[in-house]
């Protein structure tokens, strides 16, 4: 099969999982009735797989091949959003919905690991670069499908069957379509490995491993495929300045994972509960389609003008647009508008200058994998971005149930304070 049979289709397989874990589930416990506090603190533990990847991505490699985790793992998602559709009207639909979005969370992450694998493995460095925009393309299409037509049409349900029975028949629809996405890539991924079911061992007369780690430099009970992370790490902590990029990674999206968690629930909830009361379909149709668009641009415009004269000159640029923009919040959490033509130019003006100032935290993580073991360093840093999304995520329900949406949104944009102070940090290391 040529690349351009399932290149578009296995990104686009890779989106569903993720946006239906960060998203859907989300707008779903918000209109099954959890409270702020709930929601944000459960949904933001599934952040974790996507923490701990590197510590399993060298299992990944050793056992079996890629093509098989990426079946594997397409079949198991299916099984996982049905879990979650099939639960929703029983009695622990709480407790059981969570742990199938767990198994979907987990590989879902595992995915991710198998598939950019496999597309190193299986195209030469020229087709890399030529399908590179087209799997950026088709995850974002992905994610338009996910977070915008189905959560439209989730609230087209809603007006016809129950809010559980509506999100049921929903996932069920996406459980199908990963399910026909695994059996198209049964037929469509070109077999480029040989299975591997144990790990490989090193003997007396091998010197270095393929990760260039000795065995000498690790006890002798310590499993072989821990040898990549533990010098994966050696080599992150060796980096100048590691203390500083690490809390430029950690702490740069402080305000938007708090916002994050909470925009979505704040469109949804009663003016009465201080949201803005819109209906399942129309916040789909402000972040799935509008805010998208704008998200996509921002990135557009923020990676060409770095291309032309660097990220240290436009730091500050994309810190302001990331920051000033969380504002709309809470002008709207006070205007509390009825008119949807402001309320989709809040979402936009917000995700432009989220999508433009992003790119500086992603060209930083690029800029400081360089050098040894970049690849794997650089998995190490999205492990830390997901954990700069995941702490703050999970206080962030509390803190607005604690203070009303109007406060939370204000102490959001008060912590872009600490998006300025660690951006200052890592400046004199940019070019």
């Amino acid at each position: 099969m040529k690349p351009y049979t399932w290149i578009p289709t296995l990104y686009f397989a890779e989106a569903l999982p993720y946006t239906a874990v960060m998203t859907l589930s989300v707008l779903m416990y918000t209109k099954l009735g959890l409270t702020n506090t709930e929601l944000a603190f459960y949904t933001s533990w599934l952040y974790l797989p996507w923490v701990i990847k590197p510590v399993w991505s060298p299992f990944i490699d050793r056992f079996r091949t890629k093509r098989w985790w990426i079946l594997s793992m397409q079949l198991l998602i299916g099984a996982a959003l049905a879990g979650v559709a099939l639960t929703l009207p029983t009695a622990l639909w709480l407790r059981l919905s969570l742990a199938f979005f767990w198994l979907m969370a987990f590989s879902s992450a595992t995915h991710d690991i198998a598939a950019d694998g496999f597309y190193i493995l299986s195209l030469n460095q020229e087709e890399q670069a030529l399908y590179v925009g087209i799997r950026s393309t088709f995850y974002r299409i992905g994610s338009i499908f996910c977070q915008g037509l189905l959560v439209m049409a989730a609230g087209w349900l809603e007006e016809h069957y129950s809010i559980s029975v509506a999100w049921s028949i929903t996932l069920l629809l996406l459980a199908a379509l990963m399910t026909g996405l695994a059996s198209w890539h049964k037929l469509s991924l070109p077999k480029v490995e040989k299975a591997e079911h144990n790990v490989p061992t090193l003997t007396e007369s091998d010197s270095l491993n393929e990760d260039n780690t000795r065995q000498e430099d690790y006890p002798f009970w310590l499993p072989t495929f821990i040898y990549p992370v533990a010098d994966t790490l050696r080599a992150f902590f060796s980096k100048p300045h590691i203390w500083a990029a690490l809390l430029f990674m950690l702490l740069f999206r402080l305000p938007e994972a708090q916002l994050a968690k909470m925009a979505q629930p704040f469109m949804l909830r009663t003016a009465e509960e201080g949201g803005l009361g819109l209906g399942t379909s129309a916040v789909g149709f402000a972040y799935g389609t509008l805010g998208l668009i704008g998200l996509l641009l921002g990135g557009i415009v923020g990676g060409w003008v770095v291309s032309r004269q660097g990220l240290r000159r436009w730091l500050w640029p994309m810190v302001l647009a990331i920051s000033v923009p969380d504002v709309v919040y809470v002008y709207l959490s006070y205007a509390q508008p009825e008119n949807l033509w402001i309320i989709n130019a809040c979402v936009f003006i917000e995700q432009l200058g989220y999508g433009f100032g992003f790119t500086a935290y992603m060209l930083f993580l690029v800029y400081f994998a360089r050098g040894e073991k970049s690849t794997s360093v650089f998995a190490l840093c999205t492990a830390l971005q997901a954990l700069g999304m995941m702490l703050p995520g999970m206080i962030a329900g509390w803190l607005a149930d604690q203070i009303g949406f109007r406060y939370f949104f204000i102490s959001v944009c008060l912590c872009t304070l600490v998006t300025f102070a660690v951006s200052g940090l890592i400046r004199r290391d940019l070019k």
